[in-house]
C-alpha cells in the first residue's frame, strides 16, 4: 500500500508519492511497514516514516495481492494521513531535547504577548488554539494555498519561510490584512482579537480571503499557532525600541538640513515603541555549525525578501555576532535589535556629514513568555551581547561592513558630553502633562560649549512622525570635570 498526497504529481524522486513495502522487521531511516497483528481477514500494521518526509496531507491507498487477484482500495478522505514535524524525534531537524520546552513551545495553547514601551511593559493573553477543531485543516490550507512545491515541505526552513509570507496579505492574499491607519470600519480593530482560532477559521471558511485587520502582534500570534500546529517549536517575541531599517544600511538614519531641522522625505527609517515577531526552533544544516537553535521569523509586512513580504528564518546566533551575510534576512533582524542611530547633517553642496550617533537606543527588554509560567522572560542576551561591551561593538562593526553605508560607519569619537532626558514619576499618562528634564554633563577636563537642539514630537508607536509640539535651541557652556546643566 502507499500514500498519494493531494493535489500533487506522483513523483517518487521528490518524496511526494511514497510506496511503502511490507517487511518482516522494521528498520530506521526508511519508509516500510510490518505486520504486528493478524486476526482472520484483518491485519494491523506498524509503519515507519522518514524524519525528512514532506509534511502535509496524504491520501492513503492500499493495494493487496492474493490468490484471487489484485485489489486497490478507493480513496476515502476519512483515511487521509496528516504528516507533521516531530520535535520528539532526534533525527528531525526540529528536535528539542527539553520536555519542559516542548510542553511550552509545542503543546501550550495559551500564551502571553508583550506590548507598550520599555518603561511601561504591558501584556495580553493570547489563545493560540493550535489543537482546536478545524485548525489543522486551516493551517494546511495556508500551506497549500502558498503554491510552493510540496517536495520542499520536509525542510522547516522552507516551511517557516512560506508561513512568514502567507500570514500577511500583500503578494499572496495571505491570512491577515494589516492596517495602521486607525480606521477599521471595514473590518475588525486589531485590539479586538484575543486569539488565532477565529482568524484562521474565518480565512479557511472564506476560501482564502484575508481577514481584516491585524498589526504586528496579530501576525506573530497567528504564526505561533500555525508553526506549533505543524510541529515546529515556536514562541512569540517582543522587542522594545525596535528599529525599521528601510535601506539595508544596518543603521537607523536621521537626516537633518543645514539648520538641524528634520528632512521628512529622507527620514524613512523609524524606531517602533515595540514590535512583535517569532522565534522558531530548528537545526540549520544550510549554515555553518553553531547557527542552529532559535531562528527569528517576522510576518509583519515591512520590507520584501527576494520580492515577497516575509522575513526569516534568521539565526539568532548569527544576529548576535553580526554575521549578517548568513541567510535568511539577518541584516533586517540585526538592525531591529542592534543598529546604531546615526544623525546626518546636509552640507551646502548637498552631501551629508555624520554629526552624532547613539549606540544604545535600539533593542531593549526583548521578551517572551517564560517556560512553565506566566512570567516575562528577557531574552535580549540571545539577540545581542551586553550593550557597550567589546563583543557588542565588534558585532555592530562586523554587520555594518555588509551594509549599504559601510564606508561611512561611525569612527570612534569623543563622548565626554552626555545628554540625559528624564521624566518624573511613572511616565506619561493619557490626558496628563508630561514634565521632562534635560541633564547635560561634561566629563572632560576642558570647558565645552554645547549647542542644544531639542524637539518634542507626537509619534505613533511605529515611530512614524505625526506632529511637532515644540522646538528649542539653547547654547550652554559646561564647566570641566563633571560640570552639569539642567533644563
Amino acid at each position: 500500500f502507499h500514500y498519494i498526497p493531494l493535489h500533487i504529481d506522483d513523483v517518487l524522486a521528490k518524496g511526494t508519492h511514497v510506496i511503502i513495502p511490507l517487511v518482516e522487521d522494521l528498520e530506521d531511516d526508511r519508509w516500510e511497514a510490518a505486520v504486528v497483528k493478524q486476526d482472520d481477514k484483518r491485519i494491523k500494521l506498524s509503519v515507519n516514516s522518514l524524519p525528512t518526509a514532506a509534511i502535509g496531507r496524504y491520501q492513503l491507498i492500499v493495494e493487496t495481492n492474493c490468490a484471487s487477484g489484485k485489489a486497490v482500495s478507493t480513496h476515502n478522505p476519512a483515511n487521509d494521513i496528516y504528516m507533521l514535524f516531530n520535535p520528539w524525534c532526534e533525527d528531525d531537524t526540529v528536535f528539542m531535547d527539553s520536555d519542559d520546552e516542548r510542553q511550552e513551545y509545542v503543546l501550550n495553547s495559551v500564551g502571553r504577548i508583550y506590548y507598550g514601551t520599555q518603561n511601561q511593559i504591558g501584556v495580553r493573553t493570547w489563545n493560540y488554539g493550535q489543537f482546536h477543531d478545524g485548525i489543522l485543516a486551516a493551517c494546511l490550507y495556508v500551506l497549500e494555498k502558498s503554491g510552493t512545491p510540496p517536495s520542499g515541505w520536509g525542510d522547516p526552513v522552507n516551511v517557516v519561510r512560506v508561513i512568514s509570507a502567507m500570514i500577511n496579505s500583500p503578494d499572496d492574499l495571505g491570512v491577515v490584512e494589516g492596517n495602521w491607519s486607525g480606521d477599521y470600519s471595514l473590518g475588525t480593530s486589531p485590539t479586538f482579537w484575543s486569539g488565532s482560532v477565529e482568524i484562521l477559521n474565518e480565512y479557511y471558511k472564506n476560501s482564502g480571503t484575508p481577514v481584516k485587520y491585524g498589526q504586528c502582534w496579530i501576525f506573530a500570534g497567528v504564526v505561533t499557532t500555525v508553526l506549533r500546529c505543524l510541529g515546529i517549536p515556536s514562541r512569540t517575541v517582543t522587542n522594545f525600541s525596535s528599529a525599521h531599517d528601510t535601506d539595508v544600511s544596518l543603521t537607523t538614519d536621521v537626516y537633518l538640513d543645514e539648520n538641524l531641522d528634520p528632512i521628512a522625505y529622507l527620514n524613512t527609517d523609524s524606531i517602533w515603541n515595540f514590535h512583535v515577531w517569532n522565534d522558531s526552533w530548528m537545526a540549520r544544516p544550510d549554515l555553518p555549525p553553531g547557527n542552529g537553535g532559535w531562528q527569528a521569523v517576522d510576518a509583519t509586512p515591512q520590507e520584501t525578501s527576494q520580492g515577497t513580504f516575509r522575513c526569516g528564518p534568521a539565526s539568532l546566533a548569527a544576529v548576535r555576532n553580526g554575521h549578517v551575510y548568513l541567510k535568511h534576512d539577518s541584516p533586517f533582524v540585526f538592525a531591529e535589535v542592534n543598529s546604531d542611530k546615526i544623525y546626518w547633517q546636509r552640507n551646502v553642496d548637498g552631501t551629508f556629514t555624520q554629526i552624532y550617533s547613539e549606540k544604545k537606543t535600539v533593542g531593549h527588554f526583548i521578551s517572551t513568555k517564560a517556560v512553565g509560567s506566566d512570567e516575562r522572560n528577557d531574552i535580549t542576551h540571545l539577540y545581542k551581547h551586553p550593550e557597550g561591551s567589546e563583543e557588542e561593538r565588534i558585532a555592530v562593526e562586523t554587520a555594518c561592513r555588509y551594509g549599504t553605508k559601510a564606508q561611512t560607519f561611525s569612527s570612534p569619537t569623543a563622548e565626554d558630553v552626555s545628554v540625559e532626558v528624564t521624566m518624573e514619576g511613572e511616565g506619561p499618562k493619557m490626558g496628563g502633562d508630561a514634565e521632562l528634564s534635560l541633564i547635560l554633563r561634561n566629563s572632560s577636563s576642558e570647558q565645552r560649549k554645547v549647542f542644544l537642539h531639542s524637539q518634542v514630537a507626537v509619534m505613533y508607536y511605529t515611530g512614524v512622525h505625526k506632529a511637532t509640539v515644540r522646538k528649542d535651541r539653547t547654547d550652554v557652556d559646561l564647566l570641566p570635570n563633571e560640570g552639569e546643566w539642567r533644563f
